[in-house]
């Protein structure tokens, strides 16, 4: 290479960038051969910047680990996919990403989101927070009561509004008796949530894959336990991932029961991991049916990440939800 002019690049062409040099930019891998000039011009820019993007409109550089939100969707995630980092680090991880919440956080956990000036957008209670023990069961009601009735207050004083539930596993019982037992169970704790001004989610899993036997495992039957307690504070936090495993049809689901969903949570399928184009959902269009409904809850990052750089994961998956 003479005079820093690239192998078969005809001083003609040199001669016309060094004079007048283009605006940097960032194209499509599929390139002309100009672009493909126009990208190495790009790149020893780069390499002279210590390999910073520079934005020539901007004196001001945002750091390459956050993600500039739109503001039409209140992210959060599920600390339990991320228990193999401190919570103290993942908090500020999430903080630096741009996320202002935290998913299914017990009271004793509250005080260190609270030092980092985090939400908890799904609350657990204090208790066993049992996902086959639930309110389907009357032999499991008297806990359930105690553990509710306790966390309830606990909520409202720190400012918290959601506090997740299960239906628990049918162990042969149909579905009458299960709505029926649901629905006299959580009446007994609904006056102090809704005193509070708390909402009890119920949360819709998958029975084929991960939890075998779980009674609240199709939108229908969510539904129907959601119009027989008949109060504004009992939703059902909709998992994606969950159904789509066992009825699929997701975006129409969404947009017909959007009186009943009032929290989501993401994963990809199959595996449960990220939620790019590994797996079969298509989050971009999901999102958009959400936010087209109006609605103003959250949606909670439920994957599992597999990669090595779990941060990372995470900061992809908000950028793909981000519509």
């Amino acid at each position: 290479m003479a005079s820093g002019r690239p192998q078969h690049l005809p001083w003609s062409e040199w001669e016309h960038f060094v004079n007048y040099p283009p605006t940097i930019t960032y194209m499509p891998e599929k390139s002309s051969r100009r672009t493909a000039i126009k990208q190495f011009v790009a790149g020893s820019a780069a390499l002279a910047t210590g390999g910073v993007r520079l934005n020539p409109f901007s004196a001001h550089q945002e750091p390459a680990h956050q993600v500039k939100l739109k503001g039409n969707i209140n992210h959060s995630v599920c600390r339990w996919c991320y228990e193999s980092i401190p919570l103290d680090e993942f908090c500020r991880s999430v903080k630096e990403i741009g996320l202002g919440a935290v998913d299914l956080v017990g009271p004793k956990n509250w005080p260190v989101l609270q030092q980092y000036g985090l939400y908890c957008s799904m609350c657990y209670t204090g208790g066993e927070n049992s996902l086959t023990k639930g309110w389907n069961n009357l032999a499991y009601h008297a806990t359930l009561i105690h553990d509710f009735t306790e966390v309830i207050p606990l909520m409202a004083k720190a400012g918290y509004k959601d506090v997740i539930c299960f239906s628990g596993n049918r162990d042969g019982m149909d579905d009458e008796t299960g709505w029926q037992n649901c629905v006299k169970g959580i009446h007994q704790v609904l006056p102090l949530a809704e005193k509070s001004g708390i909402t009890v989610y119920m949360e819709l899993l998958n029975s084929k894959i991960d939890h075998k036997d779980q009674m609240c495992d199709r939108s229908k039957w969510g539904v129907e336990l959601c119009k027989r307690i008949a109060s504004p504070n009992f939703k059902l936090l909709y998992d994606i991932y969950h159904m789509q495993i066992d009825e699929g049809d997701v975006i129409r689901t969404i947009r017909e029961n959007v009186a009943y969903f009032g929290h989501y949570h993401t994963g990809g399928v199959p595996g449960r991991h990220e939620i790019d184009d590994s797996q079969e959902l298509y989050y971009p269009a999901i999102m958009n049916a959400i936010v087209e409904t109006g609605f103003k809850g959250y949606v909670a990052q439920e994957f599992i990440p597999a990669a090595s750089d779990k941060i990372a994961s995470l900061r992809k998956a908000i950028g793909i939800c981000d519509v």
